[in-house]
């Protein structure tokens, strides 16, 4: 396994007991909180080691003080944004929103009925982050419960499914002219969380047929900051440095 597999993994295992679907609604909003903080320190820990110093967020003391996600501005409003690498010369230089959606809707017993919401939410965010950095490469993760794959019936396709239908036209930004609701790379995760042994399987949005490994997320990742900063940045066996 590569070394964010097991990151992601160890946090995922960390997590509390999922509640049960019919939990009371604040029992699950603070267990989907907790998923998007361990996942935020998982990735910032592993951009961190490809050489993107001061990734945040970090556990305390890590980075020198608290560590916590940081706000930014952007062109509409500030935001408080998952997970940034930014730096004094060049501003944001990388961003990733983390969503996830962890349980059934108690009425149609599938996982849809905040697909919608989340979308809104991370489309929201690209468009004030890229108003303000145009340049700044802006990644969504987007965790499902593993059941999304399969809450299909006769009448509707599974909510995984759908969510690729719905992402596909708001990833593949690869002008920094682009859209700014658009984010350079879009992912769905589908989750199986659990403290005896949690899983994690990553598709890019589009193609809901081929698994990417999370090694394979990341160097994308790295390969398009360095992309769009080619005086101080490339990408060297999935890690940056600065251009020689």
């Amino acid at each position: 396994m590569a070394r964010i597999d097991d990151l992601l993994i160890n946090a995922l295992n960390g997590l509390p007991p999922k509640p049960d679907d019919n939990a009371p609604r604040h029992l699950k909003q603070q267990y989907s909180q907790k998923v998007s903080e361990v996942v935020a320190l998982a990735v910032a820990e592993e951009l961190r080691h490809r050489g993107m110093r001061g990734a945040r967020p970090a556990p305390p003391g890590v980075l020198g003080g608290s560590g916590a996600e940081r706000r930014m501005s952007g062109g509409i409003g500030a935001k408080k944004v998952d997970v940034t690498w930014a730096t004094e010369e060049s501003g944001l230089l990388l961003a990733v929103s983390i969503k996830s959606i962890n349980f059934r809707d108690g009425r149609s017993n599938n996982f849809q009925k905040n697909l919608i919401n989340r979308r809104g939410d991370m489309l929201m965010e690209a468009v004030t982050l890229h108003r303000r950095f145009p340049y700044a490469v802006i990644a969504g993760l987007i965790f499902l419960d593993k059941g999304a794959q399969t809450d299909d019936t006769l009448k509707r396709r599974s909510t995984f499914l759908n969510a690729h239908n719905r992402l596909r036209i708001f990833t593949g930004r690869g002008d920094p002219a682009g859209r700014d609701e658009q984010f350079e790379v879009l992912y769905i995760l589908l989750l199986d969380a659990s403290p005896f042994g949690s899983s994690v399987t990553a598709y890019e949005v589009g193609d809901h047929l081929t698994p990417v490994s999370l090694e394979r997320v990341f160097d994308k990742l790295v390969e398009a900051v360095a992309e769009r900063n080619p005086d101080f940045y490339e990408a060297v066996e999935g890690s940056i440095r600065r251009a020689q």
